[in-house]
């Protein structure tokens, strides 16, 4: 779910948002362990997760109940390859290891729409490039999706996340978003943990 469509902070119509809101909140704190009062703790079922790409938007109480708020960066050279290597398991085309590194490296800044919007548009250059011949072949006889496709679609394509949204996600991770711990942080917390326990 977009977690700002229900919640967000810019509100047109106060009684709607507040109903959504209301019933989203009510929704998450029944789910929640908490202690039912009776002396016991009820674990919760459900697991809430939501994405947005306006975190900023979200009003207090929403960011609130999301316990977790985890940044996912946009993807690096070898997440990409391996995108784009996944996005066209089911299609036939005659692109390298070294076409796939060099795509990956071109395709800088683009998100996981991007790369998908990208190999819908490459995947389209084989029949463009049939022409009106397109309607009579078979589909067997179509060429594979080659490295030249990606380099045409690549031509008017440009990244969707621009560097001052960019920012804006940085920013807000750092003033709320949940801290990373490493495993090394964890272990060594287990060790002092320990050590303080023996003394």
């Amino acid at each position: 779910m977009d977690v700002n469509t229900i919640c967000s902070s810019k509100c047109l119509n106060f009684l709607e948002i507040y109903a959504v809101d209301l019933l989203l909140y009510i929704t998450i704190d029944f789910c929640s362990p908490r202690s039912d009062g009776t002396g016991t703790s009820r674990q919760g079922q459900v697991l809430a997760i939501g994405a947005t790409n306006r975190p900023h938007e979200l009003d207090d109480a929403a960011r609130r109940r999301f316990v977790k708020r985890l940044y996912i960066p946009l993807p690096e050279r070898p997440d990409r390859e391996i995108l784009l290597r996944t996005l066209l398991t089911k299609n036939s085309h005659n692109l390298t290891d070294r076409d796939f590194t060099k795509l990956s490296t071109d395709a800088k800044g683009f998100s996981g729409a991007d790369l998908k919007a990208l190999c819908t548009d490459a995947a389209l250059g084989p029949i463009r490039q049939l022409g009106v011949r397109a309607l009579e072949v078979n589909a067997l006889d179509v060429p594979p999706i080659s490295y030249r496709h990606f380099r045409h679609a690549l031509k008017g394509m440009r990244p969707s996340v621009a560097k001052s949204d960019l920012d804006i996600y940085i920013e807000w991770n750092m003033t709320y978003g949940s801290k990373s711990v490493s495993a090394e942080d964890y272990a060594m917390s287990e060790e002092e943990s320990d050590c303080s326990s023996g003394d």
